[in-house]
This record gives C-alpha cells, structure tokens and sequence, in this order.
C-alpha cells in the first residue's frame, strides 16, 4: 500500500471502524486489515490498540469483533435531505432519501447530510457521489469547508474571508473562487465529515 501518514491512516482505520459499528456490522481485524489494504494483521492490529489507548474505541476481551465504541457516543439519525453541487452552481433542491447513523457531539436537530455532485473540491478530499455531513450553522471561519446558497444556488466550498470580502473557493484548479454579492450569500452550515460508500449503499437507520 501507499505511504501515508500515521496520523492520517490511523483516521482511516477510526472511520471504518466507526462506520462498520454504526451500521451494526461490527470489524474483525482481518476485516480492517483486508479494507485498508496492510500487508499484515498486526499493522491493523497496531492501530487498533492505538485508538484504544486515545480513548476512540474501547475492547471488549473474548471476542473477535472486540472493538466498540466508548459509552456515550450513541449514533443519532440525521436526514441525508438531497445533493449539492461541488463544481458549477446548480439551483438548490431537496430529495430526501432516508436516515444516516451520525456519531456527533452536537445535536441532531443541528445536522444534515447531503450527497456531492461535482469535482470541485477533490483537492480536500471530498469526491463525487461522498456524503457530507453538515451542522447547521449561519456563520463560520474563513478556511473552513461550508454549504452556502449563492441566490437560490447551492455548492460546497471552502469559505475565505479577507480584507471584507468574501469567496467560495474550490479545491481544483479548473474551478475559479466565487464572489458573490453580500446579499446573495447565505451560509446553511459547515461541513463536519466526509463519507464515502465504496458499494454506494450508505447504512440507513429507521427515521422513529
């Protein structure tokens, strides 16, 4: 496999630990080694026990799915409530299409989700067809990764502020910033983590 980062394969083996758990299919280590590609067991192994010692996962001795996660950080159901475009504007619509088990500190009324169309922001790692998982929230930071409507335009971008004014910048370099008016900008939320589907089939939950 290619060299990564401890720190950003480590955050790799976290999520699909998490997802696999959140959608009740708790991992082996050999399922993490075989999904991460390590060449052995105890590289999966080894950051596993990592995550255990930061607090991230907890183990529970006697079994071979022994990974959980720690007492408190029950999923919540979040609406996945339609697309928004990374790339060109496209005028904002809503198709709702189920629930998303969300592990968060927020609340859930403050979360929603939607899936990315575009190739605008592929440079931050957010792809199309992922999903984004966004808190509600009418301002942020300059740098942060944001769901703004432009008009009645929506995309995700990465909100830069200087000097009074305001842009959308893509993370692609055939996507130029977006600067709009200070009246035509309306931020819905800031993005709070990326999923991404390798079979396209996100794990609903129930919407009670």
């Amino acid at each position: 496999m290619a060299h990564t980062p401890p720190g950003r394969t480590r955050q790799r083996v976290y999520r699909y630990v998490r997802d696999r758990l959140l959608a009740g299919q708790p991992p082996t280590v050999r399922d993490v080694q075989r999904a991460l590609g390590f060449r052995a067991v105890e590289s999966a192994h080894a950051h596993l026990e990592a995550l255990v010692a930061k607090g991230s996962l907890v183990k529970v001795p006697g079994t071979a799915r022994c990974y959980r996660l720690p007492e408190g950080d029950t999923p919540v159901a979040v609406p996945l409530v339609g697309r928004v475009q990374a790339g060109a504007l496209t005028t904002a619509f809503e198709e709702p299409e189920g629930y998303l088990a969300v592990q968060s500190r927020f609340p859930k009324e403050e979360l929603f989700a939607l899936r990315v169309r575009g190739d605008s922001m592929t440079g931050a790692g957010i792809l199309p067809g992922d999903v984004v998982i966004v808190r509600r929230q009418p301002v942020a930071e300059s740098g942060d990764i944001v769901v703004a409507l432009v008009g009645d335009e929506a995309t995700v971008k990465r909100l830069w502020i200087a000097d009074g004014r305001v842009e959308l910048r893509a993370e692609h370099p055939d996507f130029p910033p977006i600067v709009p008016e200070p009246n035509e900008l309306v931020l819905l939320g800031k993005v709070a983590e990326v999923r991404r589907y390798l079979d396209d089939v996100p794990p609903w939950v129930p919407s009670t």
